[in-house]
């Protein structure tokens, strides 16, 4: 268990991208660390394919100080988490703090919210690719990344590699 006592914030938000939310979770529960799933409110989420998800808390009741890492999925709940200060503002503490922040295919619009991007290698879906560009970043065609504290998934199919990334990055 490479992770146990590690605790990690995972961001949820109607939308989400079923298997980037749900994979890497279950990968970071395997390795021992406590996930605790932050919505932007309580209340169950669905993801894009029927996936539901509940979070434990919500933005405003976690801080930057009680965690390791924060996590954010794709799909189309990214464009709805950039929306909620306090979302943006965990992220960029969590950031701030030194801390490891991984975000997966649109994710990446919630980093470029909370202002984090700029100088960083980043890789994304080609759909926010020139989001990323635009905000600072130097967009990277690879299936994961990681440049400094940010972890980086492109899509779907390189959830193997992000989860690789995300374990490898907690570890140290």
């Amino acid at each position: 268990m490479k992770l146990k006592g590690k605790h990690i914030a995972y961001l949820v938000e109607d939308g989400f991208e079923d298997l980037e939310f749900w994979v890497p979770y279950m990968r970071l529960v395997e390795e021992g660390a406590q996930v605790t799933i932050v919505g932007s409110r309580l209340e169950r989420f669905r993801g894009k394919y029927g996936l539901y998800a509940m979070p434990d808390c919500d933005a405003t009741e976690i801080t930057a100080d009680e965690v390791d890492a924060i996590v954010v999925p794709g799909g189309w709940a990214p464009d709805k988490l950039r929306r909620y200060q306090s979302v943006v503002k965990l992220v960029r503490q969590v950031y701030e703090q030194k801390k490891i922040v991984a975000a997966i295919c649109h994710a990446g619009s919630v980093l470029i919210s909370a202002g984090i991007v700029k100088g960083h290698r980043a890789t994304s879906s080609a759909g926010i690719r020139d989001d990323l560009v635009n905000a600072g970043a130097e967009w990277v065609d690879a299936p994961a990344l990681r440049d400094g504290n940010l972890v980086w998934g492109r899509v779907v199919e390189d959830i193997p590699d992000f989860c690789r990334e995300l374990v490898k990055a907690l570890e140290e």
